[in-house]
């Protein structure tokens, strides 16, 4: 998420595409029962080949707007971005084991 809270994302396949869903979620004092669980994250990435993933969207629960994003998955590290217009913004997920 963001504004110093995180979740754990589910990414799965929705048809043809990738989506993801906020399973759980933190703050600085542990787990809490987010109004966000269970709402879409990311939703119509689409593989293109070797752990590439684009044309999707991402949803920034803080500000409520969506971005068209990309996420290209090394290992265990999905590096995620979107962008409205000329505003990007970035993050590094990390796979829960």
């Amino acid at each position: 998420m963001d504004d110093g809270a995180y979740a754990h994302v589910n990414i799965s396949n929705c048809g043809n595409a990738i989506c993801g869903t906020i399973a759980r979620t933190f703050n600085k004092d542990g787990e809490y029962n987010s109004a966000n669980k269970g709402k879409n994250l990311v939703w119509d990435m689409q593989a293109k080949g070797e752990g590439y993933y684009a044309k999707g969207k991402i949803w920034q629960p803080s500000t409520g707007k969506t971005y068209k994003s990309k996420m290209p998955l090394e290992g265990n590290t999905l590096r995620v971005s979107g962008c409205v217009g000329p505003i990007c913004m970035k993050q590094t997920w990390s796979r829960v084991k």
